[in-house]
């Protein structure tokens, strides 16, 4: 066993969540380090799965009685777990998914958040009182629990995904089975666990937290099952393309958050240091695999050169290697697949006639230190227009870098792409910046100004539009998706009458 997975047996160990070499298992867990073996699993088989969701519509029955600031109590326990084991589960974090040691800790932080959120929330689960045409009357709406809530996730963000949906659906009365993807199973064991201590403390039902693990199986059986109200799916847009139509032939709801093609409009009046610190942390963050990852610059002109100049030099110092290490900026890929699509992007940006600026090869000192990881130098790609290679996405360190001359021009380059999810603008001029935010600018479903597009606060609604799916997670009023409304008309008089004058005497 290797020290990396020696070091994931003993955290589990410590989370209560048992040792992921106990039995032999069809799923091998894989830590993108090195590529050692760091856990053995079995999948569920279609008919457990079936069985997962009965015990889940159990408990929902129960849990959906108990008084909603009752129910916060659970998750406010969840938060105080995640705060004493912040450490244990951000680590584990970087071994199975591959982020720096600030990412892992930074998305233990996000989970704690929204924690944080959902126990306020937990008492402002607020309907309307609705101004009524017939006299002696009173009509309101009324927010109920909605369901077992199905809870699909991507590896990228292996434990702050399943933390947004559960912890509002837990406080909205609702239950969650969750389906990790197969390449972060053990951060999924280690919230589960915790998640069962937060319920056995507080007394809430058993199974209103389960995991399901395995394939695209598993996955299908969730999907089609109909006791399943909501499918929340975190994933690519072919991914959610299968999910949607499976879900709406039984009637069901689907909360989908897909891909993104993120960009970044840096304007003539930008603050170019700003913009460069921005922009780097955005692009090369999670080494690229962030759906809020940045992918385009679209630049004046007039300064292009000297903003490609400025992220030239950032990007040739930074450091890759084992995100165990603290100075490490940027972690490996998660598997040769992702490996040889960014080979297979370059290649193909370069014959479209982009000009590669820096980095695209392996790393190969960071791939000597560490085994059989997947670490390559991010790279920029100076590109004459938007081809079709700009337009997908790739899940790597890719920067591709694009001119404009008016701010008209930038937005339609900007938005000239399948994926809605978030962007960004650089500038200085406040009429540049309505415009980005305005109606006709930006079209996603987050935009900033002065900042990337990447790194996302829990009280603002997360999601975007087209491609991305439409779907909203976290804060503001993404509490809905978890629950169903009901409109309520009270009569407190003796009369009947009807509504829009009709007579029926």
């Amino acid at each position: 066993m290797t020290d990396i997975s020696t070091r994931a047996r003993d955290i589990l160990t410590r989370l209560g969540a048992g040792d992921p070499f106990s039995g032999e298992g069809d799923l091998i867990c894989r830590s993108p380090i090195d590529g050692h073996e760091i856990g053995r699993l079995r999948g569920h088989t279609t008919a457990e799965v079936a069985d997962v969701v009965g015990r889940s519509q159990a408990a929902f029955e129960q849990w959906r009685s108990v008084p909603a600031p009752v129910r916060g109590a659970l998750v406010r326990e969840l938060g105080e777990l995640l705060r004493e084991h912040k450490d244990d589960l951000g680590a584990l974090v970087s071994i199975e998914a591959g982020k720096i040691h600030s990412e892992g800790l930074g998305e233990v932080q996000e989970m704690i958040d929204i924690c944080d959120l959902a126990v306020g929330l937990s008492r402002q689960l607020h309907g309307l009182t609705i101004a009524t045409e017939r006299p002696g009357h009173r009509m309101m709406e009324q927010w109920h629990p909605l369901g077992v809530v199905g809870v699909i996730s991507a590896f990228n963000f292996p434990v702050a995904v399943w933390s947004w949906n559960s912890a509002l659906a837990f406080v909205c009365g609702d239950s969650v089975v969750w389906k990790p993807s197969e390449k972060t199973l053990l951060t999924a064991l280690a919230c589960q666990a915790l998640a069962t201590e937060a319920a056995r403390r507080v007394g809430a039902p058993e199974h209103l937290s389960s995991v399901v693990l395995g394939e695209r199986a598993a996955g299908e059986a969730l999907v089609d099952d109909p006791r399943v109200a909501l499918v929340s799916a975190t994933g690519s847009t072919r991914m959610g393309k299968e999910v949607a139509p499976r879900v709406a032939a039984r009637l069901g709801r689907s909360l989908l958050e897909l891909g993104g093609n993120n960009a970044a409009i840096v304007a003539q009046s930008a603050d170019l240091d700003l913009a460069v610190r921005g922009i780097v942390f955005s692009a090369v963050g999670t080494a690229g695999q962030r759906c809020t990852s940045l992918r385009r610059i679209i630049v004046h002109e007039s300064i292009r050169e000297d903003l490609v100049a400025r992220l030239r030099a950032a990007y040739e110092t930074l450091p890759i290697g084992s995100p165990l290490e603290p100075s490490t900026l940027v972690g490996p890929l998660i598997d040769e697949n992702a490996f040889r699509a960014f080979g297979a992007a370059i290649t193909q940006a370069q014959s479209d006639g982009g000009t590669l600026v820096t980095g695209g090869t392996q790393a190969s000192e960071a791939s000597d230190e560490v085994g059989g990881g997947f670490y390559v130098h991010p790279a920029i790609v100076d590109m004459p227009k938007q081809t079709e290679i700009v337009k997908a996405e790739t899940f790597a360190p890719i920067l591709y870098v694009l001119p404009y001359q008016d701010l008209d021009e930038a937005i339609a380059l900007h938005n000239d792409v399948a994926q809605g999810l978030s962007s960004s603008i650089f500038t200085l001029d406040v009429r540049e910046a309505e415009s980005f935010l305005s109606a006709t600018g930006s079209d996603c479903g987050i935009a900033n100004v002065n900042l990337g597009p990447s790194g996302a606060e829990i009280g603002g609604a997360f999601g975007g539009e087209k491609d991305t799916g439409g779907g909203r997670e976290s804060g503001s009023d993404a509490w809905r998706s978890y629950m169903r409304r009901a409109t309520n008309t009270v009569n407190y008089s003796t009369e009947l009458p009807l509504a829009q004058g009709v007579e029926f005497v």
